[in-house]
C-alpha cells in the first residue's frame, strides 16, 4: 500500500473513530458514499461555515446573505440550461455491468474493473428528479437543485431593490445541493448530497477582469484560514473547450489530495448569461439601474473544505511515554484555533467527587465563553491523546494539588507545554489565548 493510500486510510479511520464523519444508514448496510457528520464533525463543519460567513458577509458592506429554496420551479432549470447541458458522458461495461464516466477513463475502450468492453458513451443528466403533489406526471416534475447559484440569480432584482446596493455587490449563500454522480467516492470528496458556500458578485462588464483578480486573491486568503499550505494548492486555468457552457474564464483551485490532484474550489466569470436567460424565460426585467450586471462566481464546497482542513492539520509526532527513554506516535490535529471543535477540555485527574465537582464547575464557567468538553473517563494520558486527535487546543487538568493551591494545569496541544494557572485567572488566560 502506498504512503498516500495509508494516509487516506488513517484520515478515514480517525474521522469514524472520533466522531467526525460516520457512514450513512449504517444499521441498514449503508448507502453508497453517504456520510453523516458526527458530534465532533458537525462542530468543525459549522466553524468552517461561520468563519466563511464572517469573512465574506459580516466583514463586508457589499455582500448580503440569502437562503433560497432547494426545490424551485422547474422552469428555472430550463432557463439556466441545466436540463440541456448538465450532463456527463456515461459508459457501461458489457461484461460486469459497472458504470463509469467516460472522461475519467484512461483507456476509453476497457472497463476499469474487469477489462471488459464498454458501451458507446451517452449523455447522462446529473439532476435528481422528483414530483410534487399526488400525481407523478410531467406537470408535477421538479428537481433538487444541483447548485445554489440559481436562487441568487432568480432573487437578484428583488434583493438589489431591497438593499439599494450599488454595483459591484454580491449575494452569498450556504446550502445543500444534489447531483446524481455516476462515480462518487474518495470518502467525502465526491458525494451526491453536498453543501456549497457560494457568492454571485455582480459587476459592470468593463470591470470584470479587475474583480476576478480580487476574488482570486481573497480565495487564497481563505485557504490560509483553513490552515492549508500554499505548496499543497495548484491554480489551474481552464481552457475554453473545457469550461462550463456559461463561463468566459474559470480557474480551478486544486489540492494535492492523497488520491491525486483534484478540484477543491472554483472561480468563474459567468458574464451576463444567467440574468439574460432568466429575463428572457420569465419575461421580467432583471436589469438594475439600466444595466444587466455581469457575474463573478467564487464557489467553495463545505465538505471539501472539511476534508482539506483535516488533511492539512493531521500530524504524527514521536512523544515520550511514561517509561523513561521510550516514545510512541502521537496523532494530533493541529487545527487553527478558530476551527477547533472544542476550544478547551477539562479533565480531572480522578473521578472522585472532591475533584469532579469543582472540575465540572470550571467547565461550566468556561462554557459561557467557549465550547468546552468535560471528560473524566480513562487515564489522563489517554484523555490527552483523544483531545489531540480531535484538535482541542487546550486541556485543563485538576489534580489533588489544586485543592491546596487553587490552580490547575493547562496543557498546550501543539507544544505539550504545561503551566500552572490560578482557577480565578482561567477566563483571562484563555481570552488572551483564544481571542487574540
Amino acid at each position: 500500500m502506498s504512503e498516500n493510500s495509508q494516509l487516506m486510510d488513517k484520515i478515514v479511520s480517525l474521522c469514524k473513530r472520533r466522531g467526525f464523519v460516520l457512514p450513512g444508514s449504517e444499521i441498514y448496510g449503508g448507502l453508497a458514499n453517504s456520510w453523516d457528520y458526527g458530534p465532533i464533525g458537525i462542530e468543525l463543519r459549522n466553524n468552517i461555515k461561520r468563519t466563511w460567513w464572517k469573512m465574506f458577509v459580516h466583514q463586508r458592506d457589499d455582500i448580503v446573505g440569502l437562503e433560497s429554496a432547494i426545490i424551485m420551479n422547474a422552469k428555472v432549470w430550463h432557463a439556466s440550461g441545466h436540463l440541456k447541458h448538465f450532463t456527463d458522458p456515461l459508459v457501461d461495461c458489457k461484461k460486469c455491468k459497472n458504470r463509469f464516466r467516460e472522461d475519467q477513463l484512461t483507456d476509453k475502450k476497457k472497463c476499469l474493473t474487469c477489462g471488459g468492453a464498454l458501451t458507446p458513451a451517452r449523455q447522462f443528466n446529473m439532476m435528481l428528479k422528483t414530483h410534487l403533489g399526488p400525481v407523478e406526471d410531467e406537470a408535477s416534475e421538479a428537481y433538487l437543485r444541483p447548485e445554489t447559484a440559481q436562487g441568487m440569480f432568480v432573487d437578484f432584482k428583488t434583493i438589489a431593490n431591497l438593499t439599494r446596493k450599488k454595483l459591484p455587490f454580491g449575494i452569498a449563500q450556504i446550502g445543500k445541493a444534489f447531483r446524481n454522480e455516476i462515480t462518487p467516492g474518495n470518502f467525502i470528496f465526491r458525494t451526491r448530497e453536498f453543501e456549497q458556500m457560494e457568492i454571485e458578485y455582480f459587476v459592470e462588464d468593463k470591470n470584470w477582469e479587475e474583480q476576478f483578480e480580487k476574488w482570486l486573491a481573497l480565495m487564497k486568503e481563505w485557504l490560509k484560514l483553513l490552515g492549508v499550505k500554499e505548496k499543497e494548492v495548484y491554480f489551474h486555468e481552464i481552457e475554453e473547450k473545457e469550461r462550463a457552457h456559461y463561463s468566459k474564464r474559470t480557474v480551478d483551485i486544486e489540492y494535492h489530495y492523497p488520491f491525486g490532484t483534484k478540484e477543491l474550489y472554483g472561480l468563474a466569470y459567468r458574464g451576463d448569461y444567467d440574468l439574460q436567460n432568466h429575463a428572457k424565460a420569465s419575461k421580467q426585467d432583471l436589469s438594475y439601474n439600466g444595466v444587466t450586471p455581469h457575474v463573478i462566481e467564487p464557489t467553495w464546497g463545505v465538505d471539501r473544505s472539511f476534508l482539506v482542513t483535516i488533511l492539512s492539520a493531521y500530524t504524527e509526532e514521536q512523544a515520550k511515554t511514561a517509561k523513561e527513554g521510550e516514545t510512541d506516535t502521537r496523532v494530533v490535529l493541529k487545527l487553527p484555533v478558530h476551527l477547533a471543535p472544542f476550544k478547551i477540555a477539562v479533565l480531572p485527574l480522578s473521578k472522585k467527587e472532591e475533584l469532579s465537582i469543582p472540575a465540572k464547575k470550571i467547565a461550566a464557567d468556561l462554557r459561557k465563553y467557549w465550547i468546552t468538553e468535560y471528560d473524566e473517563t480513562q487515564s489522563i494520558g489517554k484523555r490527552y491523546r483523544r483531545q489531540d486527535e480531535i484538535g482541542t487546543p487546550y486541556c485543563v487538568t485538576m489534580d489533588f494539588e489544586s485543592l491546596k493551591d487553587n490552580a490547575v494545569t493547562v496543557r498546550d496541544r501543539d507544544t505539550m507545554k504545561q503551566e500552572r494557572i490560578k482557577i480565578t485567572e482561567l477566563t483571562t488566560f484563555f481570552k488572551k489565548k483564544l481571542e487574540s
